[in-house]
């Protein structure tokens, strides 16, 4: 079992990082050339700027019982498709039951802002300690249940 992390911009790289070394699961970050990333844990694989060139290496290093953590509803439902566990940065976790239906909101919220002539709607609130902890809880859950099921 590895995590996989689609690195650019993720807030909880941190919070990743600790509890991997802690269960002692290997962890890839993986980010663009526009982004710098160190680690003293983590492998870093720098991927040429390009749409979706993250995403798609990451979906092509990913294999069943992995984790990937990203904030792409589309990554996510690649990685679901593959058998692998997926988490938000939120702490959500992404599921068989749930990715069709947030893919959908993606598409609708998608055609609301073209419909608009917005480009960009407000983003979102401002992260606090409380939305770390609420993840550490949920991966740290999602990383039990990975290794649970691949003894």
């Amino acid at each position: 079992m590895r995590i996989f992390v689609d690195a650019d911009a993720c807030p909880v790289t941190h919070i990743i990082e600790q509890l991997a070394k802690k269960h002692e699961v290997p962890v890839t970050l993986l980010c663009d050339t526009n982004h710098i990333l160190q680690s003293d844990y983590c492998e870093v694989k720098v991927i040429d700027a390009g749409a979706d060139a993250v995403d798609f290496a990451l979906i092509n290093l990913c294999r069943r019982g992995d984790i990937v953590c990203s904030q792409d509803y589309g990554v996510a439902a690649m990685a679901l498709g593959k058998g692998a566990y997926t988490i938000h940065q939120s702490g959500k976790w992404y599921t068989d039951a749930n990715i069709d239906e947030l893919l959908m909101q993606r598409h609708l919220t998608k055609k609301v802002r073209r419909s608009s002539k917005k480009n960009h709607l407000k983003g979102p609130a401002k992260r606090t300690p409380e939305d770390d902890e609420r993840f550490r809880g949920s991966f740290e859950k999602m990383i039990l249940k990975a290794m649970g099921e691949q003894g």
